[in-house]
């Protein structure tokens, strides 16, 4: 899955006791890269000003407008320091060109052969100035990992896909839609959520009763097309051998009308109410089809688990990759930083080595094996992993969430359901935080790098309270 191609608002900064050479070849540097990576950049041209770059108001006047211009394609801005730069004129850009996006501050290194007037930089400093007045104009933004990085380099090439990262997830959060499909399960007190502190973070829910559901699927022929082209599908996504065709049907049509519906409100992921009243009253799981969803990047949680879905989004909005939502469920023998993550299950097929269709083990002693048919089961592939975990505190009316890196591991395990063995650094501290500040029992993780992106997206650009666990 290819994350979209990024715009990038490209803001050279100059001071003119410095080598102005240093400003024309910093931003020739700048754009090779940001090209070189597939990522188009809106800057001044060497007609607007000196070498394209920053340093009077009359410069950063033209810039301003020339961003503004731009605001629709723009999802970043990215200030690149090949000398100290004009403080002002950068401040004076962004304080009036009216974008809400991150924005990365990168200066160029001195070259400690380099160091009279002809070559030197002085970016180590004029960046402390940038950032100071940024400060005083309450502009929050985004430093690279170490003071200084070549745009030439590795390094800046991984600071460039994080800052993406962060770029997309406060982006996608902009008026987001979710669907919640059926009531919060009787017995899951831990999923229970706010939509008005969600409302308030442009986040909106939009509802929808399983009888509409069952009702609207009654409607739907056998041999409609939709449902036809959709039992081709869910037949080519897994292995359905041993499942009832009467069960596949029922997927099928369960799942033209979830996606109608989400294609109707414009939503970018559900959750769904699962056990017991599907399998009791309808007669499969929505297992199959929420994995299809999920890796198709329309996510889908269980349990009606909203925030949980939240988390799922984000993972997904900063690797570009498709998010499973999973139980914090054993122990894992007497390793301290292993876990077991379960569930029944609905993850994404890209999450497994090999899958099947199957059905609940879990609930079929009590609903019937010939009701629980659905499931996407499997051990998950050994992979880099990010978790999160987003939820709404009501009692202080926020938003607060923790995100943090692990792998799972290849290690033997015989059971049911999907599943993986996880290892994180420190994993008892992080069980502790979870238990002591009430988070969920269910965690979203995806197959990424990504926890400082999405830290930083969270808590910088959108004042969550967010923990990220090392």
């Amino acid at each position: 899955m290819m994350a979209k191609k990024m715009t990038y608002a490209v803001l050279v900064g100059n001071r003119g006791f410095f080598p102005a050479i240093l400003a024309k070849k910093g931003r020739q540097d700048i754009l090779n890269v940001l090209k070189n990576i597939g990522s188009d950049a809106i800057c001044l041209t060497e007609k607007d000003t000196k070498f394209g770059s920053v340093e009077t108001y009359a410069d950063a006047k033209k810039c301003a407008e020339l961003f503004s211009k731009n605001a629709d394609k723009i999802d970043g801005v990215i200030v690149t320091l090949p000398n100290f730069g004009d403080e002002k004129g950068v401040a004076e850009v962004i304080k009036s060109c009216g974008l809400n996006v991150p924005i990365l501050i990168q200066a160029e290194p001195d070259d400690a052969a380099k160091m009279k007037i002809a070559n030197r930089r002085d970016s180590f400093c004029g960046k402390i100035s940038v950032c100071n007045n940024l400060r005083q104009s309450g502009v929050p933004f985004t430093l690279t990992k170490t003071h200084t990085t070549k745009v030439n380099s590795p390094q800046f090439k991984k600071e460039l896909d994080d800052f993406a990262s962060v770029c997309r997830i406060v982006k996608g959060l902009k008026n987001v839609r979710f669907g919640a499909i059926g009531a919060r399960t009787g017995a899951f007190n831990t999923v229970r959520y706010s939509e008005k502190i969600l409302e308030l973070a442009g986040i909106s829910t939009e509802t929808l009763d399983l009888s509409e559901v069952f009702g609207r699927t009654e409607k739907l022929k056998d041999n409609d097309k939709i449902v036809k082209d959709k039992l081709v599908s869910i037949k080519k996504y897994a292995s359905t051998k041993n499942v009832p065709n009467n069960a596949i049907l029922k997927m099928a049509k369960f799942a033209c009308v979830v996606d109608n519906w989400v294609k109707d409100l414009n939503l970018a992921g559900t959750a769904i109410q699962c056990w017991t009243s599907v399998e009791e009253f309808f007669g499969v799981v929505p297992c199959t089809i929420m994995s299809m969803m999920s890796q198709g990047l329309l996510p889908s949680a269980c349990e009606v688990d909203i925030t949980g879905l939240l988390a799922m989004y984000i993972l997904q909005l900063a690797s570009g990759k498709p998010s499973a939502l999973l139980d914090w469920n054993n122990n894992y023998a007497n390793n301290p930083d292993k876990c077991v993550l379960f569930h029944c299950s609905n993850l994404p097929k890209s999450f497994f080595k090999s899958s099947k269709m199957d059905y609940q083990a879990i609930i079929a002693g009590s609903v019937g094996k010939q009701n629980t048919y659905g499931t996407i089961v499997g051990k998950i592939a050994p992979n880099k992993t990010t978790f999160c975990r987003m939820t709404t505190d009501d009692t202080s009316g926020i938003i607060a969430g923790f995100v943090g890196q692990g792998e799972f591991t290849a290690d033997k395990l015989i059971t049911f359901g999907g599943y993986g063995v996880m290892k994180v650094k420190n994993l008892q501290s992080l069980l502790q935080y979870i238990c002591k500040a009430g988070f969920e029992h269910h965690v979203a993780a995806n197959i990424s790098s990504k926890a400082d992106a999405i830290a930083e997206a969270l808590d910088n650009y959108l004042g969550w309270e967010i923990y990220r666990h090392r």
